[in-house]
C-alpha cells in the first residue's frame, strides 16, 4: 500500500480544516450559534477520545483541568448547559481509555482497602435510594454523584493510570499552578470587578453570603467563596510543607512564594473555617515529620497567633483579617445560627437513624424535595449533610471510614525511607486532614476540584510504599 507523503498529508489536513470551517459557517448562518457550537464540541470530543485511547494520562489530566474549570464554564457560557455532567463524561472517557488498553494496565494495584472502602460506601449510598423517609429519586441521583460516584470512579483510575513516581511530581506541580491561577483570578475579581456571569451569580441569590458589609467574598472560578478559601488553604499547606523539604533552593523559593499567594487567596475569600485547615493540617505535618522540637515551637507560635486574633484588635483595619478574627468569636451570629440548626436537626433525626436520604438537604433538597422538612434547613457543613442524609448510623460509618483512611495514610508516611518522597506524602496527608476538618464548617471535600485532589492524594499516599521500594531497589543497584 502506498504511503502518503508529508506534503499530501498537509494538503489533506488543510482541506479538512477548510471543509470543517465552511460547515460551521453554514450551520451558523442557517441555525444560529448553538448548532455550530455543539457541532464543534462534538468534533473536538471525537478527536479527544481518539487521543485518550492511546495516551492514558492525557485522559486523566483532561478530566483534571475540566474539574477546575467546570464552574467557570457554567457561569460564563450558559447556566442552562449541563457542564456539571461533563465531569462524569470526562471520567467515562478516562475509563474507556483504560478498558481499551487492558494489557498496559496493572490491575493488581486495585487490590487495596482504599478501593474496597470506596466500593462499600458506593453500595451503602445505593441502598439509600430505598430510605423509608421517601426522598426523591431524582434528588438521590444528583446527590450520589458527589457523595459516592466520584470516590468509586476516580480512586481506582488513579491507581491504574497515575502509578509512577513522576506522576506524583506532575500532580503536585499541577494542583499548585492551577490553584495559584485561581488566586490571581480571585485578585482580578477583588481589584477589577466581576464579569457578567459572576455578577449574575450574585444577583441570583449568592450576594447574601458573598457581599458582607459591602465587601466581596472572593470566589474566583470555584463554586463559592467557601470552596475557594478552603481549597486555597489546602494547597497553601501543601506548598508550605514542600517549601521546607530537602529540595533545590530555587524550587523551595518558588514553593514559598506560591504558599504566600495562596494564603492571600484564602484571606480574600473571607472563609473563616479555612484557618483551621491550616492549623490542624500544619500540626499533622509537624507530627509526621517526627521533628518534635519544631512541633513544640510551631505549636507555641500557632497559639500566640491565635491569641493575637482572639484577644486583640490588631489588623482590624484590614477587612480580611477582621473577617478571619470572627472565626474565633463564640458569639458570632453565623456560628450560633449553625448551632441552632444542628439542635433542630438532632431532634428531628432522633427517630430517623438512617437519615432522610440522599438529596434531601442542600441544593438538591430545595429543587427535588421541597415537601420535606429537611430541605428547609441549610446544612452549612459536609459533616452535617452526611448526618442528615445517611442518619447517625451512616455518619458513624462514614466518620470511621475517613478516620481509618487518615490513620492508614499516617502509618504509610511514617514508614517511608526516601526523604524527598516522605515530605511529599506528608504534604498530601496533612492537606487531606485539613480539608476533612474544614468540611465541618463548609461543604468542601465533596465539591470539585477539592474532591478530585483529595481522592488522588489518598491514592498517591497508598502508592507510597511502591515508590519507596523502587527507589530503595534503584539505590542498592547503583551502589553495587
Amino acid at each position: 500500500m502506498k504511503v502518503w507523503s508529508q506534503e499530501n498529508r498537509n494538503y489533506a489536513l488543510a482541506f479538512a480544516g477548510i471543509a470543517f470551517s465552511a460547515l460551521v459557517a453554514f450551520f451558523a448562518f442557517h441555525f444560529g450559534v448553538i448548532v455550530p457550537i455543539l457541532f464543534t464540541v462534538s468534533f473536538l470530543g471525537v478527536i479527544y477520545l481518539m487521543i485518550t485511547v492511546r495516551e492514558l494520562k492525557f485522559a486523566y489530566y483532561g478530566m483534571f483541568f475540566y474539574c477546575f474549570m467546570v464552574i467557570f464554564l457554567y457561569r460564563e457560557i450558559s447556566s442552562s448547559v449541563p457542564f456539571g455532567t461533563g465531569v462524569e463524561v470526562f471520567i467515562l472517557i478516562a475509563w474507556i481509555s483504560v478498558l481499551f488498553n487492558p494489557n498496559r494496565i496493572r490491575w493488581k494495584l486495585l487490590n487495596n482497602d482504599l478501593v474496597y472502602l470506596a466500593l462499600f460506601w458506593f453500595f451503602l449510598s445505593v441502598i439509600e435510594l430505598v430510605n423509608p423517609a421517601g426522598a426523591s429519586a431524582r434528588g438521590w441521583l444528583q446527590e450520589i454523584r458527589s457523595s459516592a460516584l466520584y470516590f468509586i470512579f476516580i480512586t481506582p483510575l488513579g491507581f491504574l493510570v497515575l502509578n509512577k513516581k513522576k506522576d506524583l511530581n506532575h500532580f503536585l506541580i499541577l494542583i499548585i499552578i492551577l490553584s495559584v491561577i485561581g488566586s490571581f483570578y480571585g485578585m482580578r475579581q477583588l481589584f477589577f470587578g466581576l464579569t457578567h456571569g459572576e455578577q449574575q451569580f450574585l444577583d441570583d441569590g449568592a450576594a447574601k453570603t458573598h457581599l458582607l458589609w459591602g465587601k466581596l467574598r472572593v470566589f474566583s472560578f470555584y463554586s463559592d467563596a467557601g470552596q475557594f478559601g478552603a481549597s486555597q488553604a489546602h494547597i497553601c499547606l501543601i506548598a508550605a510543607v514542600l517549601a521546607l523539604g530537602p529540595f533545590l533552593w530555587w524550587k523551595r523559593m518558588l514553593l514559598a512564594i506560591a504558599a504566600l499567594i495562596l494564603l492571600y487567596g484564602m484571606l480574600i475569600s473571607g472563609t473563616r473555617g479555612a484557618l483551621f485547615a491550616l492549623i490542624v493540617g500544619g500540626f499533622f505535618a509537624l507530627f509526621l515529620s517526627k521533628n518534635f522540637k519544631v512541633l513544640f515551637f510551631g505549636g507555641l507560635v500557632a497559639v500566640m497567633c491565635l491569641g493575637v486574633l482572639k484577644y486583640t484588635t490588631i489588623g482590624n483595619g484590614n477587612y480580611q483579617i477582621y473577617r478571619l478574627r470572627t472565626a474565633l468569636d463564640p458569639q458570632d451570629p453565623s456560628l450560633n445560627v449553625r448551632f441552632t440548626n444542628q439542635l433542630i436537626l438532632r431532634d428531628y433525626l432522633s427517630t430517623r437513624p438512617f437519615g432522610g436520604g440522599l438529596g434531601v438537604i442542600g441544593t438538591w433538597g430545595k429543587e427535588y424535595n421541597k415537601d420535606k422538612f429537611l430541605s428547609t434547613i441549610e446544612p452549612d457543613s459536609y459533616w452535617v449533610k452526611v448526618w442528615v442524609m445517611y442518619g447517625i448510623v451512616g455518619f458513624v460509618i462514614w466518620f470511621g471510614m475517613i478516620m481509618y483512611i487518615i490513620g492508614k495514610c499516617c502509618g504509610i508516611v511514617w514508614k517511608i525511607r526516601d526523604v524527598k518522597l516522605k515530605v511529599k506524602l506528608i504534604a498530601l496527608t496533612s492537606g487531606t486532614v485539613g480539608v476533612f476538618f474544614c468540611s465541618y464548617g463548609n461543604e468542601v471535600m465533596n465539591t470539585m476540584p477539592t474532591a478530585l485532589i483529595l481522592y488522588m492524594s489518598w491514592t498517591f499516599i497508598y502508592l507510597g510504599p511502591l515508590f519507596d521500594k523502587k527507589e530503595t531497589a534503584s539505590t542498592v543497584e547503583n551502589q553495587s
